[in-house]
């Protein structure tokens, strides 16, 4: 499952990209287009990580933790591909979802167990 769930997101951020390129040529349709599935991609996203969140059950408030970031993650993403379409300032969204993916990261690679560093 966490095959599924990286993969999921890293189409994610590659969604998000394109949406906002897309936006800013003035593209409006591609962009909508790619906004949709990138929200479809959320759904891919909050599955796999609910599927590997009950297998991390015994880990306690580190995954607590971990899915509360991915919301933000996700939470951001959505965020910067809206007000980025309704031409606000994006520039404070942007750096949540710096922040919060790497946090995400380090915590699902480093610190749990289907991760990179030895426990």
């Amino acid at each position: 499952m966490s095959h599924l769930h990286i993969t999921s997101w890293v189409i994610a951020f590659v969604l998000v990209g394109l949406a906002t390129t897309f936006t800013r040529s003035g593209n409006e349709k591609a962009a909508k287009i790619s906004h949709m599935i990138l929200r479809a991609d959320y759904l891919l996203i909050l599955y796999s990580g609910g599927s590997l969140f009950a297998s991390y059950a015994t880990y306690g408030a580190l995954i607590i933790i971990k899915v509360l970031v991915g919301l933000w993650v996700i939470a951001a993403m959505e965020m910067v591909t809206i007000k980025f379409k309704k031409k606000k300032p994006v520039g404070v969204w942007w750096a949540q979802l710096l922040i919060a993916a790497v946090i995400a990261i380090v915590l699902g690679f480093g610190f749990l167990p289907l991760g990179i560093l030895p426990a």
